[in-house]
């Protein structure tokens, strides 16, 4: 292994290096570094994500600034806002014994005029993502005629992001005779474009991703239904008090619910996405990085750029389409040597792309499991016995008041306080997560489990349920999505504390857990509609009507439609109040007449609920 000596660096930026704890360069700085300092032309970087890029090319860049002009003589162009900060952070560590730099970010969600005046003062090296930096040349903020270097960091994320007009303007107003250093993870097509539209005869670095494989992540894989998801992670949070970790969800607005859910049962966590301002992703990422926080949930472009130290855990609530993104994700643990865990949250519907993934990656995912309640007892027990013993007395407490106390608990023995002691914990355990087993131990199949498990029927009434009768049926003009929306309104109980909904026309049965019982009850004498509500308990056996058997609560909720009633002739649903009257049947007669004309084209006609909700 070659040390940072021997590649031909100035001893300042040496210097630097060693304050920040770098000894030896990772193989795409071997390779780099020495080229980029001696070679008079364009590069081509080719490494995946957290294979120390940015000193590939940060090195060579601060070794060939002149730090008495006070020009732009570098732009570095970075996808996202954090990339933008993690790279400026990097730079002014680097080079912090070379003397007066100027490494100006710029990027959007922050105040322009205060970029602008940092630029003002003379801008060495600027570090902008896309779209600010077209706003400042716009406004000839920005003067690329003394520049020597452009760099494109990750840019076939930024491609993928859509700035591939704005990379055209920016390369093509810079046109004069500056070198172009590209790094990213793949030659795909558009990057492929740039270089043959821009470059002239670059040198080629590329590091085999399969060789950069780090071999310190644990890959593990868990199979439970998507429902579970979140508790999911409630239990590891119990179970690991270790725990700092970064959860990627697909959407923006899964990591905004995921990280409410959490945090509304207790958990430190916060969101990370781009619907967040500036000020609100900055706060987020000091309370992550002052490890203020146990886990960040964020999406795959909110968390380009996080360099984090000491993550233990990378969570994929959802799995990537690209393997590569799971790459970039799984990176942000197991850094400088230290082990790491990348767990795969999966619905039976997923292990098709797990195996994809990992054939790809050349890796090998054990099959995980979310921890049980009884595990989770045990260490929290271990954990509260031992803090127990380490509590230091409080000395305001005198022999008076230990007196006093010992007396109260003079015929107690020390094994029943102990147990009334435990009971407080195992009572507080309990209270916050479920007794069932979440990890999904069916039998795996690829070709379509998941949508046998969407439409499964719970046969029963869950453990830790109680079966409510409520006098609301579908001739109500209600269905199960009406009804549940009605509750969760009316009580502020949650979708997620609701089981089984079984409706009928005249009635319909609820489960819900336990503690809620008294808030259901609280729906007893309200009205919906004029309609009076009666709901009590129900203890006996509660039977699916014929017609909904095999449909479930899950899939009528997903449908987006109402009551669909059983099928005629035509094809045709249920919509809206039944009546007997004569014009009723007549107008009912004349959608069936429609919807069996459209039921002839492929895919038939799904009529939806148009009664009255809630």
């Amino acid at each position: 292994m070659k040390n940072f000596e021997v590649l031909g660096l100035s001893q300042p930026l040496l210097n630097g290096l060693a304050d920040m704890g770098f000894e030896n360069p990772t193989e795409i700085q071997q390779q780099s570094i020495p080229i980029l300092l001696q070679h008079d032309g364009d590069f081509i970087g080719l490494a995946q994500t957290g294979t120390g890029k940015t000193a590939a090319f940060g090195l060579p860049l601060l070794d060939n600034i002149d730090i008495e002009n006070r020009a732009t003589q570098a732009l570095i162009l970075a996808p996202t806002r954090e990339l933008a900060q993690q790279i400026c952070g990097q730079m002014d560590q680097m080079s912090k014994h070379l003397g007066r730099l100027n490494v100006v970010p710029v990027f959007g969600g922050a105040n322009i005029m205060n970029q602008i005046k940092q630029i003002r003062r003379g801008a060495q090296i600027i570090v902008a993502t896309p779209g600010r930096l077209m706003d400042l040349m716009k406004r000839r903020e920005v003067q690329l005629d003394s520049l020597k270097y452009m760099v494109l960091d990750e840019a076939d994320e930024m491609l993928n992001m859509g700035f591939k007009e704005d990379i055209d303007f920016i390369l093509s107003k810079s046109d004069g005779g500056r070198k172009i250093w590209l790094f990213s993870a793949t030659m795909a097509r558009e990057i492929k474009r740039i270089v043959d539209t821009y470059m002239v005869q670059p040198e080629e670095v590329r590091i085999n991703p399969k060789n950069i494989v780090n071999t310190n992540i644990e890959h593990q894989s868990i199979q439970l239904k998507a429902s579970d998801k979140i508790e999911a992670l409630r239990r590891f949070l119990d179970y690991d008090e270790d725990m700092f970790g970064v959860v990627f969800c697909r959407t923006k607005r899964d990591t905004q619910r995921v990280a409410d859910e959490l945090n509304n049962n207790g958990y430190a966590t916060e969101a990370l996405h781009g619907d967040m301002s500036q000020a609100q992703r900055d706060a987020a990422m000091k309370r992550f990085r002052d490890k203020n926080l146990k886990l960040l949930i964020a999406t795959d472009v909110a968390a380009r750029g996080i360099d984090v130290d000491d993550i233990t855990h990378v969570i994929h609530f959802a799995l990537p389409d690209d393997p590569e993104f799971y790459t970039h994700r799984s990176g942000r643990t197991a850094r400088a040597g230290k082990k790491g865990v990348s767990i795969a949250l999966i619905t039976r519907g997923d292990n098709r792309k797990i195996k994809y993934i990992a054939s790809k990656l050349g890796i090998e995912f054990s099959k995980g499991e979310v921890p049980a309640l009884e595990a989770i007892t045990q260490k929290r027990l271990e954990r509260w016995s031992e803090n127990l013993i380490k509590q230091s007395v409080n000395e305001k407490i005198d022999a008076a008041t230990i007196e006093a106390i010992n007396e109260k608990f003079a015929e107690v023995s020390k094994e029943e306080l102990l147990a009334k002691l435990l009971t407080k914990e195992y009572n507080a355990i309990y209270k916050r997560n479920s007794i069932n087993d979440l990890t999904d131990r069916s039998k795996v199949r690829d070709d379509g489990g998941s949508r046998r498990e969407r439409g499964r029927v719970r046969g029963g009434k869950e453990e830790g349920m109680k079966t409510f009768f409520v006098n609301l049926g579908l001739k109500d003009n209600i269905n199960k999505g009406a009804l549940l929306g009605f509750v969760c309104d009316t009580t502020g109980v949650k979708g997620s504390e609701i089981g089984r909904i079984v409706m009928d026309r005249n009635h319909s049965y609820m489960d819900v857990q336990e503690d809620l019982a008294p808030v259901i009850m609280t729906l007893n004498g309200k009205k919906r509609d004029g309609h009076e509500l009666r709901v009590n308990e129900h203890t006996g056996e509660v039977k699916e009507p014929a017609r909904d058997r095999g449909r479930g609560r899950d899939r009528d909720r997903k449908s987006g439609g109402g009551f669909k009633g059983r099928s005629n002739s035509g094809g045709s649903g249920h919509r809206g109040r039944r009546s007997d009257s004569s014009s009723s049947s007549s107008n009912r007669s004349g959608r069936r007449k429609d919807s069996s004309s459209d039921g002839n084209k492929k895919g038939g006609s799904r009529g939806g609920f148009k009664g009255r909700k809630w």
